[in-house]
């Protein structure tokens, strides 16, 4: 025995740009089902006209009676229930009925919708989902939106709307939801049985529930959600409509280069159709075949595609900083996009430290990008990666933004000299990094100073800011918020085993630490122990250096004996 024919009534929802829905109500009439069309009651006369005379020849497309239809309230609901009640009283072999906009737009032949249906007879395809469990909802209020009142309009009159909704909160008012009612929401583009949707509108008490229902919140999402759980037998809890949404509530807008991605979708409807999207009006609804297909949809492409976006778009990329979503202080999603390295100390005691280093590891070896005069890029270029500027004014506008194109411009990782002499501005920056390697060497700047020609008084002076730049770095770099991969040594530990040291780092940044065997020429540190105790005579008790003796030992005698 064969199952009874299907045919497909489309309720139309139109409010603005009637030229291209009439071209869309046409496809439907002219692939075999009954459309009933609601235009909303503010659309201008002559547009009106126009559409329906663009389908005057269409016996099968009806015009329903005009409603002033305000988005979350009870008057898209009344358009929908006039528009399906004259599909069902003017069609009586009308079987199923579908809800859609005019700015969707059918993606396969009503004769797929149809064997599609007649694969799932009886069912109800309609999201339904108690209101407590929804927790897809905007605005705050799920099972609120059943027991409140909202007499003002969300978007005209917001602080009354926001106002009212407290004040009801406040007094603890609760409004009595219908005996017999479970209250549910979904996505209002469904598509109902017959027998389901004619329950519905011919239910004894649909007068008590619409007059609950017109003081619910957005009840288009709800009325026949609720509804059709009390008449339906069958409820498949989704829609045949590809309808997706942002994370502020707002619709996903499909252009002509999504045309692929929607014809392998193999949904039925999807909505929203930009107004421009003439390749796609063109182009669909699309078959694969002379013969109807009941093949099933795949939207998981578009899911994913859809979510990857959402997810994108709420954290962005890893260390790009844009306009469009400039993020929080400690709340982006990643601070740069890479690792990089900063070697703190290194050029003081090695002249020749980054051509050295540039030849051992895959990187780009900079010199002092914090430098006060400017950034110095590798090779002492005027123009760094990415056409970044050596200015320093430029760089210290954004500092940050600077640091974050640096190191995300390029595949390969940035390395970069710094100082107590540098800028400090970035120091926390740093420090709260995970993609920051941070070697330093504390004290180190002083070997400049021990071969230095200035007047002592002056090495004094500059020793004793320098030391106390370097102590608030380190306050930041020990703090407990640390998330950069440090090591600390202090001058007098590196000199005493330096190619141990630089054979560690190499083999931390990819390179061969065998190669550390061949040092660069390193600076005289002779005399260093008595340097540093002039500057504690002077006043100044030095911190970072490590232990270096304030004389050299005597050496021995030939014969073993203490010297006389």
């Amino acid at each position: 025995m064969s199952a009874a024919p299907v045919r497909l009534g489309v309720v139309m929802l139109c409010h603005e740009e009637l030229r291209i829905a009439a071209g869309v109500a046409r496809v439907w009439a002219q692939g075999g089902a009954a459309v009933s069309v609601h235009i909303d009651a503010k659309t201008p006369a002559d547009a009106i006209e126009a559409m329906r005379a663009e389908l005057a020849e269409l016996p099968q497309v009806l015009f329903s009676p005009r409603h002033d239809c305000e988005w979350g309230s009870f008057s898209l609901v009344r358009a929908t229930q006039d528009a399906a009640g004259l599909l069902l009283a003017g069609f009586k072999d009308v079987t199923h009925v579908l809800v859609v906009s005019g700015a969707c737009l059918p993606l396969r032949p009503v004769r797929d919708i149809c064997a599609y249906l007649a694969l799932h007879p009886g069912r109800d395809f309609i999201e339904s989902v108690t209101a407590e469990d929804v927790g897809w909802t905007v605005g705050g209020l799920n099972e609120e939106r059943f027991t409140l009142r909202f007499p003002f309009s969300f978007r005209r009159q917001r602080k009354l709307f926001d106002r009212y909704v407290e004040l009801q909160r406040r007094l603890q008012v609760s409004r009595r939801i219908p005996q017999g009612l479970v209250p549910h929401l979904g996505s209002q583009w469904w598509c109902l049985t017959r027998a389901t949707l004619h329950a519905i509108l011919n239910d004894p008490r649909r007068q008590e529930f619409d007059r609950y229902f017109n003081r619910v919140w957005i009840p288009d999402e709800s009325y026949f959600q609720t509804l059709a759980r009390r008449h339906s037998t069958h409820i498949e809890s989704r829609s045949l409509t590809l309808a997706k949404f942002d994370d502020q509530g707002k619709p996903y807008i499909f252009y002509d280069d999504h045309r692929e991605l929607l014809q392998q979708s193999r949904c039925f409807v999807a909505r929203k159709i930009w107004r421009g999207a003439r390749g796609l009006y063109q182009h669909f609804p699309y078959s694969c075949s002379n013969k109807p297909s009941a093949a099933e949809p795949r939207p998981g492409r578009v899911d994913r595609i859809i979510s990857h976006a959402v997810t994108r778009r709420r954290l962005g990329r890893p260390g790009l900083y844009m306009q469009s979503r400039f993020p929080l202080k400690d709340r982006e999603n990643g601070k740069t996009s890479a690792p990089y390295a900063l070697f703190q100390g290194f050029t003081d005691l090695f002249p020749g430290f980054e051509p050295w280093l540039a030849s051992r590891i895959d990187a780009d070896v900079h010199g002092h990008v914090f430098a006060v005069h400017g950034v110095e890029f590798a090779g002492r270029q005027p123009i760094g990666p990415g056409a970044l500027s050596d200015s320093a004014v430029l760089r210290d506008l954004d500092q940050r933004g600077f640091l974050a194109n640096l190191i995300r411009i390029t595949r390969r990782m940035q390395v970069w000299q710094f100082s107590p002499r540098d800028e400090q501005d970035m120091n926390w920056f740093l420090a709260t990094d995970p993609n920051a390697r941070i070697f330093v060497i504390t004290g180190a700047w002083v070997v400049p100073l021990l071969h230095s020609d200035m007047p002592f008084d002056d090495i004094r002076r500059v020793a004793a800011i320098l030391q106390r730049t370097e102590l608030a770095q380190m306050e930041v770099l020990n703090s407990v918020w640390l998330k950069a991969q440090t090591q600390i040594w202090d001058l007098a530990d590196f000199c005493a085993r330096p190619s141990a040291v630089l054979g560690a780092i190499l083999h931390r940044l990819g390179g061969n630490p065998d190669t550390a065997n061949d040092l660069p020429p390193m600076r005289e540190i002779a005399g260093m122990g008595r340097f540093l105790q002039r500057l504690r005579n002077a006043g100044l008790r030095p911190q970072l250096m490590g232990d270096f003796p304030a004389t050299n030992p005597e050496p021995p005698t030939a014969q073993g004996n203490p010297a006389p």
